[in-house]
């Protein structure tokens, strides 16, 4: 994990990942922050006549990652602080990636099946299952074969051409999220080859858990981001923490900003990742269909936390836009929420 100590740059460019895989580009489209990196002991806190908010910047669970934290001078405080949110990132990330075979969720991906699971496992396939209700299986954790499918025929093979039909039909014969049993600390598949992804939610979750601990510690004037941003107050000077949304068709310029305060930020879009020279399949997938997002198109939700926040933008942008009435339906399920959407000519609306 590198450190890096960033300015708050709202309209600087943040790199992304793909579910699964940490070498790929994600679909973390919010534009952050951006400075050179550190080693892992070289974070530190700059002080000043007036203090410096701490600034730190790594990953978590491959998506670039970031903290804004106004301190008012408590340095070994602050120092505390980031100390044990780092901890409690590192804990989390051991419980939800796909790409460290200890995980959790690699141990039920392998086996089928896990007992004795930790609380937070729970929560959040909970939290996803939930959503997944709400959304009429729109979003759908188990999208992982699916994902597994492109990701193999695409970038492994290096193929062009789509999978044949056969082969899609195969992977969304192990799709549903109803086969997701849980029972108390056990979770259970039901079928043989199921596979889930926590990659279109747990970001926002460590998000807000990460927030917790600092807010444990007495901080509570910060922007972290985790995979998604949350804002927590405002800044010192009372004004809101502002953040620049991508436009699709060119993700390194920002085409709209939100002002925020206490509110969390996702966005979504297929652009995030292609996985076609293309851009005709991307990694956000239509658990029906097997098809993939448009990769010119965004959805972004502000939400009270980050965890709401970034499952509810993976399933409105799956959402066709041809049913409105749905898609409000679904925001409609989320109290205090809305969401902002770019369509592929760059026009800004709100969805209501």
């Amino acid at each position: 994990m590198s450190h890096q100590l960033p300015s708050l740059a709202s309209q600087a460019p943040a790199a992304t990942s793909t579910p699964g895989t940490p070498n790929v580009a994600r679909r973390r489209l919010l534009l952050v922050a951006a400075a050179a990196a550190l080693p892992l002991a070289a974070w530190r806190l700059q002080q000043s006549a007036t203090p410096t908010p701490l600034s730190w910047h790594g990953t978590a669970m491959g998506a670039p990652a970031s903290l804004v934290l106004h301190h008012a001078g408590d340095e070994a405080g602050a120092q505390a602080a980031l100390t044990a949110m780092l901890a409690e990132m590192e804990r989390l990330e051991a419980l939800f990636s796909l790409y460290r075979a200890d995980s959790w969720l690699s141990r039920l991906n392998r086996d089928g099946q896990v007992t004795q699971a930790p609380a937070e496992f729970i929560a959040l396939l909970q939290a996803a299952l939930s959503m997944a209700r709400h959304a009429n299986g729109m979003f759908d954790p188990t999208v992982q074969p699916l994902w597994k499918l492109y990701f193999n025929h695409f970038v492994v093979q290096g193929q062009s051409s789509a999978p044949t039909a056969d082969q899609v039909a195969q992977a969304l014969s192990l799709v549903g999220w109803q086969g997701v049993r849980i029972d108390g600390a056990s979770v259970n598949l039901a079928h043989a080859g199921m596979g889930l992804t926590l990659n279109g939610i747990a970001q926002g979750f460590i998000t807000d858990r990460c927030s917790e601990v600092l807010q444990a510690h007495g901080f509570n004037r910060m922007l972290v981001d985790m995979g998604e941003p949350r804002a927590l107050a405002a800044k010192p000077d009372g004004s809101a923490w502002h953040l620049g949304l991508a436009d699709p068709r060119q993700p390194e310029r920002a085409l709209h900003t939100v002002s925020v305060i206490n509110q969390a930020v996702a966005t979504s879009g297929g652009y995030g990742t292609r996985l076609d020279a293309a851009g005709l399949y991307t990694h956000l997938i239509d658990p029906y269909t097997g098809r993939t997002a448009p990769a010119a198109e965004s959805v972004t939700v502000l939400a009270p936390t980050a965890t709401q926040a970034d499952a509810l933008s993976t399933a409105l942008s799956l959402m066709p836009r041809s049913q409105p009435a749905a898609r409000l339906a679904l925001l409609h399920t989320q109290p205090g929420c809305r969401a902002i959407c770019i369509d592929s000519t760059g026009n800004v609306s709100e969805l209501s």
